[in-house]
């Protein structure tokens, strides 16, 4: 586990907001082959480039940018329509936590930390997945960036988040996989954890320069270690 400081962490966590695919639930590999499957339906092939954009971008954006660079479908709303009857069906029967990670939210609860999750996917996905994976009873909200019109490249799906869990700021941390997102995290003065998952997402060196800890999965981090992270600060 890297940890690095960061001056406002020094408080005992009172919330905790989630990213839900590549942090708690692992479904990346399964975004990534359906981003395969509409390219093969359109004659392409995804270059690092385009899988780095669509990694930034929420699922109609994503409809839209396939549709303008390789001509699928007959609209971006289109593309959606493919996405959400690939995606979906999987969330519903195939959603698995990461390892260790329903152990973790499980040891947060029973030391009374509140906990939500802010997530690109949309809300049916989310619920679906979550509560499949056994993570939904201890979630006090899921908030998809439909519900706030903005995308992670703005903090408005963890404000949302925050606000209705009723943690402030100062205590309530951020837990992501992807580098873009923790920036949004840090500017907007959460603390953070990074939780490794893939290089398309961001690599574990793009992780540690970026949020105040660091991990490569939940195995190693224990809530013993978290708090006392927290309570160390600056």
């Amino acid at each position: 586990m890297a940890a690095k400081p960061q001056l406002n962490a020094c408080i005992e966590p009172q919330g905790v907001i989630f990213d839900c695919d590549g942090t708690l639930l692992d479904t990346m590999r399964a975004w990534r082959s359906v981003e395969d499957e509409l390219a093969r339906r359109a004659g392409a092939v995804l270059t690092k480039e385009n899988t780095d954009k669509l990694t930034t971008l929420t699922i109609p954006e994503s409809g839209a940018y396939l549709h303008e660079l390789f001509g699928l479908g007959e609209s971006g709303e289109d593309v959606v329509r493919m996405i959400d009857e690939l995606m979906l069906e999987h969330y519903r029967t195939q959603s698995c936590e990461r390892p260790g990670a329903l152990a973790f939210v499980r040891g947060l609860a029973e030391r009374g930390v509140r906990m939500s999750v802010a997530s690109s996917s949309p809300l049916p996905y989310l619920r679906a997945g979550l509560e499949h994976a056994g993570f939904m009873p201890y979630l006090q909200a899921v908030v998809s960036v439909d519900d706030v019109g903005a995308s992670k490249r703005e903090p408005a799906v963890y404000d949302r988040a925050r606000e209705l869990m009723g943690t402030p700021l100062e205590a309530t941390w951020g837990f992501e996989d992807a580098a873009y997102a923790l920036r949004t995290l840090r500017r907007a003065g959460y603390p953070t954890v990074g939780v490794y998952d893939c290089d398309l997402a961001g690599t574990y060196e793009d992780l540690q320069a970026l949020a105040d800890v660091a991990v490569r999965g939940f195995d190693e981090l224990t809530v013993d270690a978290f708090f006392a992270f927290a309570r160390r600060g600056a």
